[in-house]
C-alpha cells in the first residue's frame, strides 16, 4: 500500500504487523488464564476445607464423645484437594453456650498464588465449623 505525503510518496510495510500484534497479547491472555487457574484452586481449596470441616463436626457430635485426637485425625483424613504444607490445624475450641457443649473446629490454608510469570502472595483462608455435642 502506497502512502503519499507533502515530502512525496512513503512505502509501508505492513507485513508483521498482526505477529507483533500477537506477540503483544498472548502474555496478557495467559496471564488472564492463569488468573482463573488460580481462582479455581482457592474454589476447590474452600471446598475441600468445608468437607473437612463437616467430617470433624459430624464426629464431634458421634456417642460416645470422641476425642480431641480422633476429631483432629478425622478432619486430616476428610480433606482433599489441599497441599499439606500450606495447611494449619485444625484447632479444636470447647465451650458452653445456653448450658449446651459445643467444640470450635478451625482450619487455615494459605497457598501462594502462582502464575505463570510470576509466584504471587499467599492468600489465607479460614473455615470454621461449631459442633454441639450432647
Amino acid at each position: 500500500r502506497a502512502m503519499t505525503g507533502p515530502k512525496g510518496m512513503i512505502r509501508r510495510s505492513e507485513r508483521g504487523s498482526a505477529a507483533v500484534q500477537f506477540a503483544m497479547a498472548v502474555p496478557l491472555v495467559v496471564l488472564f488464564l492463569a488468573g482463573i487457574a488460580q481462582l479455581g484452586v482457592l474454589f476447590a481449596a474452600t471446598a475441600g476445607l468445608q468437607q473437612a470441616l463437616g467430617e470433624g463436626a459430624r464426629m464431634a457430635t458421634l456417642f460416645p464423645r470422641p476425642t480431641d485426637a480422633a476429631i483432629s485425625a478425622r478432619v486430616t483424613q476428610a480433606r482433599f484437594a489441599l497441599d499439606s504444607r500450606y495447611l494449619t490445624g485444625p484447632s479444636l475450641t470447647h465451650g458452653i453456650s445456653n448450658g449446651v457443649p459445643y467444640v470450635d473446629i478451625s482450619l487455615t490454608y494459605s497457598p501462594p498464588l502462582n502464575f505463570v510469570f510470576f509466584r504471587g502472595p499467599s492468600i489465607s483462608i479460614t473455615k470454621s465449623r461449631r459442633a454441639y455435642q450432647n
